[in-house]
């Protein structure tokens, strides 16, 4: 299989025998092309890992393969970036053109308010692009634990944005879910509500909290959303906003996910370059490959590539 360092014209750096690799969640953006307010605007003191002043730049095709090169990259998953949301769409547009130049992304994971006048307009042009496999669309969420605000508008529970949400289903895309852990239980029911649509957990579920008592939350969330067929999880983002990327501890979430889920429903992603402000592209992969290598090779061609590749449709036109 030609990976897309081949494809490029440049030297692939992987070893022969290297697992392929799908990447089920990476970023592109290019600052000059298009505003990314969270980049450009609108500075986050309180970002998940801390300081991020050095992904205010481009983040371009040319990076990414550079940064992967030692990798048997054989297929990527854009996810939305949160460029700005009059330019939801105009994002989709600028990625078919990445592909069309590059070979990647395979799948684009778009944005689509499900609470919004004109959120069934915005889905249905996403939806008939053809590349355009799922939604990412971020519910309100609180601040921490301890403060619930159920019910409120953009929530989980409020009646207008159920109402977005289920229409994924006539679309068939799938949803990428990102929310804090103690909102996971919550996630959970909207799985069971809407079976018949897909589900791909962002980040391992943010193990934030190492604590024994934020593991227990974390893992209690985990095994509610585990309970429904239609929920996978993405093996991404180990990162913390205070501590080093550490091999033991996150092979302990990584470990966790993969016994809760069960591997058939395990994706490695790899969450840049956001997650390079904690870990290398190499850090990371090589790191999962070898918390999974005692399963076997099967088990990690899976998790690293059949998974992502069947949940995403990467060899199906949509729209």
């Amino acid at each position: 299989m030609i990976t897309l360092h081949e494809r490029n014209g440049l030297r692939n750096l992987a070893a022969e025998d290297a697992l392929p690799v799908v990447d089920a969640h990476h970023h592109l953006w290019d600052l000059g092309n298009g505003r990314y307010p969270w980049l450009q605007d609108e500075y986050h003191e309180d970002f998940f890992l801390g300081d991020y002043h050095s992904l205010c730049r481009d983040f371009l095709p040319e990076q990414f393969l550079a940064l992967t090169a030692k990798q048997r990259l054989v297929g990527t998953v854009h996810v939305e970036a949160e460029r700005a949301r009059d330019e939801q769409v105009a994002e989709t547009r600028w990625l078919e053109q990445v592909n069309a130049r590059y070979g990647f992304p395979n799948a684009i994971v778009a944005h689509a308010w499900f609470d919004r006048e004109d959120s069934a307009q915005i889905l249905a042009e996403q939806a008939a692009r053809p590349l355009v496999k799922g939604i990412r669309s971020k519910p309100v969420t609180s601040a921490s634990p301890d403060v619930s605000i159920a019910g409120a508008k953009g929530t989980m529970q409020d009646p207008k944005w159920l109402e977005g949400f289920s229409r994924l289903a006539a679309h068939d895309l799938s949803w990428d879910l990102r929310v804090p852990p103690w909102h996971l239980v919550e996630a959970a029911e909207v799985a069971a509500m809407f079976p018949q649509i897909r589900i791909a957990l962002n980040h391992t579920g943010f193990a934030w909290d190492r604590s024994p008592a934020g593991m227990t939350r974390w893992r209690k969330g985990l095994e509610a959303l585990a309970l429904q067929p239609n929920v996978h999880i993405k093996l991404s983002e180990f990162g913390l906003k205070d501590s080093p990327w550490n091999y033991d501890d996150n092979r302990v979430v990584v470990l966790t996910a993969l016994e809760i889920f069960g591997p058939e429903r395990c994706m490695f992603a790899s969450n840049f370059p956001v997650a390079g402000l904690r870990a290398s592209f190499d850090t990371i992969a090589d790191g999962m490959a070898a918390m999974l290598a005692p399963m076997g090779r099967a088990l990690q061609e899976a998790v690293f590539a059949g998974n992502a590749r069947r949940f995403y449709r990467l060899e199906e036109p949509h729209g």
